[in-house]
């Protein structure tokens, strides 16, 4: 029998799938980190810590599934987007990795959009201009960490670290490279201009590789240490947003993958490299001929989990007391108030945000509070306000690739029914929610099974996706939802001028 590890290196933990060439899961393992946030905006994770994660879950399928080392014919790699670590002369890391979720370089990103350079590599590259991006992550290092800057040998990801540490050669893949802000998406090479305005050399980045590409020749004390053979091929892979679409049978035109995590994105597949005129949409590769535009959210169920710890502690120690998921308590809440919340209104933006705003400064807000208005109220509220923003997320992705036939629903949200109903009414399209499991995983297992020769073509992937629900829109939730969403909308323009003011005030006080 023939075996394939899919592996997804996330933000919060890494996941491996040992698959047989069907995409059926045989063996799971997932093994956490910590996120450091010791300053204000700071999110940053131990390189090592990351690495030791992918050989424990990696070795931990291999032993559970007790498969021999000849029968894993590939491994394969998801890893989440816009980290940067710099490397030294002696290949050794300056820093930890730099997470998408660290705001420190937002100065260096709103110069960038004021000066016109931003829109302009921004149409070349693909990637909105934001602190997530290295693109802004090294400016920002080059003024004001400068003696890193000047130490640095190589600026790379956690995906190039792995792959660096397994065998010692410094690769890029084009998914990940087109998620940094320097990689030119339509001559599929580093942009120039990008190079240019952060004044480094292309010598100082990683070699590019195809996603389908193979390297063979793993380090021998890892190969025998994960209970491989040294010339397995390790498939390069692509980021975990693209191969999220793919393991979610989302790659056919129309196909909208939505996904609520710990954060969130609404992403569609196109044919060729497309961008926004209003550099609001990412564009990003899974393969040189398939892109996947969209926009992620720094707001989903990390939001949920603070409205959980912030304004339900007695419910929270209920369900500790009934050994039940407060999760599930405070779902039975929220279907207690109708849909639109008695016209209460929630913007989700706890973390700033990225799409649909692109505004590291933005603040979250109740609006239209009354005394009516309770807790399950505000509970409601936070649920549909996060769905409100991937929607107007929607509404960019329109303009660009038309309205969507179908919605593959995905993420921790998807195991509420509440939420699934909502995302239906709120989009008014049906919501379907796959069967398959870790869905970066089964992608980068599908793509590893297309380089390999095991598949003709990416869309043998709906063989190994099953549907576990559907929801159809209820239209009267709808008609409420369509009177509230335009006043969503503008209330969000109005207080966009302030946020900035206002978290210039929170930092000066440190909050």
């Amino acid at each position: 029998m023939d075996y394939i590890i899919g592996v997804d290196i996330g933000t919060t933990s890494t996941k491996s799938v040992l698959y047989d060439t069907k995409g059926k899961v045989i063996a799971y393992a997932n093994s956490g980190y910590q996120l450091y946030q010791d300053i204000p905006d700071m999110a940053e994770e131990d390189p090592e810590e990351i690495f030791g994660a992918v050989l424990e879950t990696m070795g931990s399928v291999i032993r559970k599934s007790q498969v021999q080392a000849s029968e894993i014919k590939g491994v394969s790699f998801s890893s989440a987007m816009h980290s940067l670590i710099l490397m030294d002369q002696n290949d050794r890391p300056l820093t930890r990795a730099i997470t998408w979720a660290d705001n420190r370089a937002a100065k260096y990103s709103e110069e960038l959009k004021e000066n016109g350079l931003g829109q302009q590599i921004y149409q070349k590259t693909g990637t909105p201009i934001h602190p997530m991006a290295p693109l802004s992550k090294i400016l920002w290092l080059r003024h004001e960490k400068n003696n890193l800057f000047k130490q640095t040998k190589k600026f790379i990801d956690l995906k190039t670290y792995v792959f660096f540490k397994l065998f010692g050669v410094y690769k890029m893949e084009y998914s990940i490279a087109s998620a940094t802000g320097m990689f030119n998406i339509f001559k599929l090479d580093w942009d120039q201009q990008a190079l240019d305005v952060l004044q480094i050399d292309r010598d100082q980045l990683p070699q590019l590789v195809e996603p389908t590409d193979q390297i063979r020749g793993l380090k021998s004390e890892y190969a025998q240490l994960l209970g491989l053979e040294e010339k397995t091929p390790f498939i390069f892979g692509a980021s975990d947003g693209v191969l999220s679409n793919l393991g979610v049978n989302a790659i056919d035109p129309g196909v909208v993958a939505v996904t609520i995590g710990t954060s969130g994105a609404v992403r569609v597949v196109v044919d060729k490299p497309v961008v926004d005129p209003d550099g609001k949409l990412f564009c990003y590769a899974l393969t040189k001929d398939k892109w996947v535009v969209g926009g992620p959210v720094n707001n989903g169920g990390i939001v949920f989990r603070w409205v959980k710890d912030q304004l339900f502690a007695p419910e929270r120690i209920t369900a500790e007391q009934m050994q039940v998921s407060t999760y599930d308590i405070l779902t039975k809440i929220a279907q207690k108030i109708p849909a639109g919340s008695d016209g209460l209104l929630f913007h989700p933006y706890l973390g700033g945000e990225r799409a649909p705003i692109w505004n590291a400064y933005a603040r979250g807000s109740f609006f239209g509070l009354t005394r009516k208005h309770t807790r399950a109220h505000m509970l409601r509220a936070t649920l549909e306000g996060i769905v409100y923003n991937l929607y107007v997320v929607m509404l960019t992705i329109e303009k660009i690739t038309g309205k969507p036939k179908s919605i593959q629903a995905t993420g921790g949200f998807a195991r509420s029914a509440l939420w699934r109903q909502m995302l239906a009414d709120i989009f008014e399209q049906e919501v379907s929610i796959p069967e398959s499991f870790e869905s970066s995983c089964l992608g980068a297992a599908v793509l590893a099974m297309y380089s390999l020769g095991y598949i003709d073509d990416l869309s043998a992937v709906k063989n190994m996706v099953g549907v576990t629900d559907t929801h159809q829109p209820n239209y009267e939730n709808s008609k409420v939802y369509r009177e509230l969403l335009p006043i969503w909308i503008r209330i969000s323009k109005i207080l966009e001028p302030e946020y900035k003011a206002i978290a210039k005030f929170q930092k000066k006080h440190n909050n």
